[in-house]
Parts: structure tokens; sequence; C-alpha cells
């Protein structure tokens, strides 16, 4: 019986050994090149947050998430999908993360990106409602 159970670890392993190429063969490259099916012309970040050290990416975030909200809320408040709404220029996220968060501490900004996330998932299903039904979400 124990050569049984050899014979069948050695064939799993063979049979994995032979497969592995052909997940090479599929030619997966990773890229940073976005793409996007849904308004495809959105603004490029601003250079500043593009270029930010690792160690500081919590900045970045943060201004992610004050755009994500401020773009969710607009879209709710205005109950419109357009492109310009949904995806605006960075300005408005970029300057009040400068007006109220830029000389914060880290833990303060991690709790800032924090409260900016809830106040998007506060609007998400009703943003998303509008979005789809103009085809845009």
């Amino acid at each position: 019986m124990r050569q049984a159970g050899c014979t069948l670890v050695l064939t799993v392993l063979v049979l994995g050994l032979t497969s592995a190429p052909a997940f090479a063969e599929r030619n997966l490259v990773p890229t940073l090149e976005r793409s996007f099916d849904v308004c495809p012309d959105r603004p490029a970040e601003p250079v500043w947050m593009q270029e930010i050290p690792l160690r500081q990416a919590y900045q970045r975030l943060l201004v992610q998430d004050i755009y994500r909200a401020q773009n969710l809320e607009r879209i709710v408040e205005t109950g419109s999908c357009a492109c310009e709404i949904q995806f605006p220029s960075w300005d408005e996220a970029d300057g009040a993360f400068r007006e109220r968060h830029a000389s914060d501490e880290r833990w303060e900004m991690l709790e800032a990106s924090d409260a900016y996330n809830r106040r998007a998932n506060d609007v998400r299903f009703k943003a998303k409602a509008i979005c789809e039904a103009a085809g845009n979400w």
C-alpha cells in the first residue's frame, strides 16, 4: 500500500512539473500602463504623487481617497455620471490635501483616509446606480 502512495505522489509531481510550461506559454507580462473601457481619457495623477517615495505612499493614498470620495459625492449631487464629473482634474483633491492634511502626521493621514473611504462608501451605491443607468460604470 505504501508503494501505491509513493507512486501517486510521484505521478502528481511529474504531472505538475510537465504542466508548468503551459502556464509559461501564456506570455502574461505585467504592465504599469492603464487602459480603461469607461472614460478612457482620465486625467493623470499629479506628478508629485507619481514620484512620491515609498515611505510616504500614505500621502498618495490619502489624495486618492479624497479624489474618490469627492467624485462619488459629486455624481450623487449632480445626478450625472459624465466623464468630467466622474473623473475631473485632480486639482480639487490635491488642494484639499494641501490645505487640510499636508502638515499632518502619518497616523492623522491614515485616519483621514479612513474617513474619506467611509464618505465614499456612504454614497457608492447611489453613484453606482446613476452611472450604471448612464452605461458609465
